[in-house]
C-alpha cells in the first residue's frame, strides 16, 4: 500500500465524523488539561509557597545566637543583625562574613 493510498483512507474515515463527536473530544482534550494544570498546583507550586513562607517566617524570628546555613552551604553563628543584612561568626577563628538575608536557608535556633 503506497503513502497516498494510506492518506486518503485516513482522510475519509475522519470525513465520516459528526460535530458532536468533535465537540466531546475537545470537552475532553480541555479537561484533562484542567486536571493536570490542577495537579501540577498542588503537587508542586503549593508545597513551595508553604515552605517559602515558613521560611520567611524563620528569618524574621532569628535572633543574635542562632546557627544559620546560607544557600551557598555556609554554616555559622549569628553575631550581628542589621536591617537586610546578618553577619555570622564561622570556624573556629571565629571569622565574621556578612550576608544578605535573603541568602539565608535554614534557621536552627540556639538551645535554651
Amino acid at each position: 500500500m503506497s503513502l497516498s493510498a494510506v492518506y486518503l483512507t485516513a482522510t475519509t474515515s475522519s470525513s465520516g465524523t459528526t460535530g458532536g463527536d468533535t465537540m466531546t473530544s475537545t470537552l475532553l482534550m480541555v479537561g484533562m488539561l484542567v486536571v493536570m494544570f490542577g495537579a501540577l498546583y498542588f503537587f508542586m507550586i503549593r508545597p513551595q509557597r508553604k515552605r517559602d513562607k515558613e521560611l520567611k517566617a524563620q528569618v524574621e524570628k532569628m535572633a543574635v545566637g542562632d546557627t544559620i546555613v546560607t544557600i551557598g552551604g555556609v554554616v555559622g553563628t549569628i553575631a550581628n543583625i542589621q536591617d537586610d543584612n546578618v553577619t555570622i561568626a564561622t570556624s573556629v577563628a571565629h571569622t565574621m562574613i556578612t550576608f544578605k538575608k535573603s541568602a539565608v536557608n535554614t534557621v536552627v535556633p540556639r538551645q535554651q
